[in-house]
């Protein structure tokens, strides 16, 4: 059978009532609002700024920020048409079966377990080390990690995966409103970091925003680690500039991450096609606003050269540097409760896209099963829970974090050629929300989404290179022989009866 068969629409919402494999309704649009802002503002609004401004971007990290909510946008509004459409679990996955066919939609689906199962640990971990500096804060010493068996586990990683693992096999509207409140909490200690840091701004620091381009010096190893373009072009390292903007823009991207993820709940939204689009355009924008206005604060209380001159730079270097060091330890309050929501959510979209991948056969249908009362895939919650728990705790998770964006660009890539390719194929869908200026706006989006892609350092296209083949080794040596699309069809073709008292 064709690597590009696709799974029609009807089928998949046919399959989102399937008994036993469907799961409940009950995210409102405030839900989805809360969703995006607590996936997306945690430890990056306080550090990964102060990394573009210091090392690519200078004041013009504003402006990195803005080409990076506008590309996100982008590819959201891409999103909000699928899901308005195709109101089911699988985010990127599902919109590309219907569309591009079974192997680009495992592709996709492969790079979202990248994306959300990378995220999941990096966070849970810097959320243990977090805990430990809280605790030092308030005169408590407390260690990071504790000795098992010869190794050392991050136990504050272990703590709070299990806690929202647990959250949410008890249901999904729970954890909702859980994050709810920490997201509250969060909001508005960044408000009060930045109305406290306005006070601190000297306008003279924004000259030159953006400043004249340097070369970077060092040896061979900086092949690995200067972008793909500029290993492609020859071209040689540089910070600042045109391009030093453009490198921030794809580092800040990580920032954004998440939008995506509210996505993969659309099959647990009332009233999908006017609820999600709204709930994920008002925490972008929401989110927006506060990046911004950190940006903006961080480039005006100190230089940014200030910012380069420490590997380590953050937000709270800038309160220091001014004599603030008191608003540190805001920051760090601010930095844990920030972790918190973005763990749940990350492990959220993680367990709702292996949920659909088998739930069509890609991967075992066992694990797509729902408990009977609360229609929550609890065993897919716990054994996603439980693989990011052991990465978190066990490993150096600070090489994966590129292999982040990564993953969400080549998503967004597929998504917005996919509204393109479903516009021409199904006119007739009824669509509650449509990408305006179609096709250019989703082919920009693409467009932009594969220029940031490639300012991405070359070790992690490697990296990202590796994680391909063992995906293709996985889907022919298992997915496609089990897909229940390619079994209907197998069975369409030699006019067998599909017993569907049986798993597929």
């Amino acid at each position: 059978m064709s690597l590009w068969r696709t799974k029609s629409i009807e089928d998949s919402i046919a399959d989102s009532l399937e008994k036993g494999h469907s799961l409940k309704r009950t995210l409102g649009t405030w839900d989805l609002m809360i969703m995006g802002v607590a996936v997306a503002v945690g430890a990056g609004i306080f550090s990964v700024g102060a990394k573009a401004a210091g090392s690519y971007a200078g004041p013009s990290v504003t402006l990195a920020f803005l080409l990076a909510a506008f590309t996100c946008a982008l590819a959201i509004m891409c999103y909000a048409e699928f899901a308005s459409a195709v109101p089911v679990a699988g985010s990127a996955y599902t919109f590309t079966y219907a569309t591009l066919g079974e192997l680009l939609a495992w592709i996709i689906g492969w790079d979202l377990i990248l994306e959300m199962l990378t995220a999941a640990a990096v966070i849970a971990k810097y959320w243990g080390i977090y805990l430990s500096t809280v605790f030092d804060l308030a005169g408590w010493n407390v260690p990071a990690t504790i000795p098992v068996l010869g190794l050392d586990v991050s136990w504050g990683a272990f703590v709070i995966v299990a806690i929202f693992t647990t959250l949410l096999v008890l249901g999904t509207q729970l954890s909702a409103r859980v994050a709810s409140v920490f997201t509250i909490i969060k909001v508005a200690i960044v408000v009060f970091v930045i109305i406290v840091g306005a006070f601190f701004i000297n306008t003279a620091n924004y000259s030159p925003f953006i400043p004249a381009e340097v070369p970077t010096t060092g040896g061979d190893g900086d092949v690995w680690m200067q972008s793909l373009f500029s290993f492609m072009t020859g071209a040689a390292p540089a910070q600042y500039g045109l391009f030093g903007l453009l490198a921030g823009a794809s580092l800040v991207f990580f920032a954004f991450i998440g939008f995506d993820v509210v996505a993969t709940s659309a099959e647990e939204v009332k009233n999908p096609q006017k609820t999600l689009p709204r709930g994920i355009f008002a925490g972008l924008a929401i989110v927006t606003v506060l990046y911004l206005g950190v940006s903006l604060v961080l480039t005006g209380m100190v230089p940014y050269t200030v910012l380069a001159d420490d590997p380590n730079a953050s937000l709270a270097t800038a309160f220091v540097a001014v004599g603030a060091g008191w608003a540190a330890q805001v920051i760090s309050i601010g930095i844990l409760v920030g972790l918190t929501t973005v763990i749940m959510v990350l492990l959220l979209g993680l367990s709702r896209v292996l949920f659909a991948m088998s739930r069509d056969g890609l991967l075992p249908r066992w694990l797509s099963v729902t408990s009977e009362k609360r229609r929550t895939p609890a065993r897919i919650q716990i054994i996603s829970g439980a693989a990011v728990a052991v990465i978190a705790g066990l490993t150096d998770v600070g090489v994966l974090e590129e292999m982040i964006n990564i993953g969400t660009l080549s998503a967004f890539v597929l998504v917005s050629i996919a509204v393109v390719v479903l516009r021409k194929k199904r006119p007739d869908l009824p669509r509650a929300f449509k990408v305006p200026f179609s096709p250019v706006l989703p082919i920009l989006s693409a467009v932009l989404c594969i220029w940031l892609m490639l300012n991405l350092t070359t070790l992690t296209w490697v990296r990202f290179a590796v994680w391909l083949v063992v995906g293709f080794i996985v889907y022919f040596a298992y997915g496609r022989s089990h897909s229940v699309l390619g079994i209907k069809q197998r069975a369409a073709a030699s006019n067998t009866p599909v017993d569907s008292s049986k798993p597929l």
